[in-house]
């Protein structure tokens, strides 16, 4: 039972050093159309979670000209229910402000990590706390200084929506890029 954990912070490591490895200027942009068509966990979450990604997509094309002097514009990434995995739909979002800390060295950012109100105050405090982590390990590995890389964990106590419905849970389900 004790693997499981470790397995999947392994995989998740290998998944992230062989995309650091081929990564390369044009090749998100494939990526990002195949995982348009992704599902997340909740239908209704997928379509409020989708104003993120699709700004992301937006993200992906003009990268190339922003990356060096200007802060990303998609400043949240989402996550699915009860999950600190980082979703493929994302990454080029992620890789966008890996860049920009990258050749930014005195640049520094708070990661803010949210839940949605399902769960005990101290489960969700956690879990945010490790989606922000999540957050921090991606951009460390992409080679971005853990002296810019703050991380703040919310928990529930900051909705981004209010309300009780899956939509809502959605968009609170989330880490923050606070410059």
């Amino acid at each position: 039972m004790q693997l499981k954990p470790y397995a999947k912070c392994l995989a998740l490591a290998l998944s992230l050093a062989v995309l650091a490895g081929c990564a390369s200027r044009g090749g998100s942009e494939d990526g990002m159309a195949g995982s348009a068509d992704g599902s997340r966990d909740g239908a209704a979450g997928t379509d409020a979670s989708r104003g993120g990604q699709v700004s992301g997509d937006r993200m992906g094309d003009g990268a190339g000209q922003q990356d060096d002097a200007r802060i990303p514009e998609v400043r949240t990434i989402y996550f699915a229910y009860d999950s600190d995995t980082i979703q493929s739909e994302f990454e080029p979002v992620l890789t966008s402000h890996a860049r920009y800390l990258r050749n930014n060295a005195n640049a520094s950012v708070v990661l803010q990590g949210h839940t949605d109100e399902r769960g005990t105050r101290e489960y969700n405090m956690a879990l945010s706390e490790r989606r922000a982590g999540a957050v921090e390990r991606y951009l460390n590995v992409q080679g971005v200084s853990p002296s810019q890389i703050d991380v703040v964990a919310y928990g529930e106590e900051r909705p981004a929506v209010r309300g009780q419905n899956e939509e809502a849970y959605a968009q609170n389900r989330r880490v923050v890029f606070a410059y």
